[in-house]
């Protein structure tokens, strides 16, 4: 993570079906947010290429970089930390959660906070059971890490999970329109 700079509370899931709509969803994010680079069906090739555009579009706005895959390769490409399942290498580590067993592990595992998923029904998971506002909740209370709410998210939904212990949001359609994320 760069020096001082604080966890950010908004966040873009990065997904193929953003298509040209990748850059200016960067663009809408308010300056220091975080950005989760996946991207997982590209080739090595293509995903490299597109990740260095959109590490050049996060340094350029001030948002936090993290490459979803080995800690290792996050470090190599220059990300500022990764994200999912599993120990990191010292650098700003995110863990993916949903349920309590993940949760659990990602407090073994060192995590720095977790991405709790998913709230709310999405496409990027059609058929997948949600958790609600509830089990989001119950879950959320149970660690001390900062969660951050994903799935069917936009910024009325982060404003409201908040109370229900949403240290901030993410989303991946909630930033392919014009919103007020803040």
């Amino acid at each position: 993570m760069r020096p001082r700079q604080p966890l950010p509370r908004l966040w873009l899931m990065t997904d193929e079906r953003l298509g040209q709509g990748l850059l200016p969803a960067i663009e809408r994010l308010p300056p220091g947010s975080g950005i989760v680079f996946r991207h997982y069906t590209l080739t090595l090739r293509q995903r490299r290429a597109l990740f260095e555009k959109v590490r050049m579009a996060a340094l350029a706005r001030g948002h936090l970089l993290l490459f979803a895959g080995s800690a290792k390769k996050a470090q190599d490409w220059g990300a500022d930390g990764s994200h999912g399942p599993g120990r990191g290498n010292g650098n700003l580590r995110s863990a993916p959660v949903h349920d309590y067993r993940e949760l659990r592990a990602a407090e073994r595992d060192k995590s720095d906070f977790i991405f709790l998923s998913p709230v709310f029904p999405t496409r990027s998971h059609e058929h997948a059971s949600t958790l609600g506002v509830a089990k989001f909740a119950w879950l959320a209370r149970r660690t001390v890490l900062p969660v951050i709410a994903l799935g069917g998210m936009n910024s009325e939904r982060g404003r409201r999970l908040a109370s229900f212990g949403a240290y901030g949001w993410a989303g991946i359609d909630a930033w392919s329109v014009e919103e007020d994320a803040s």
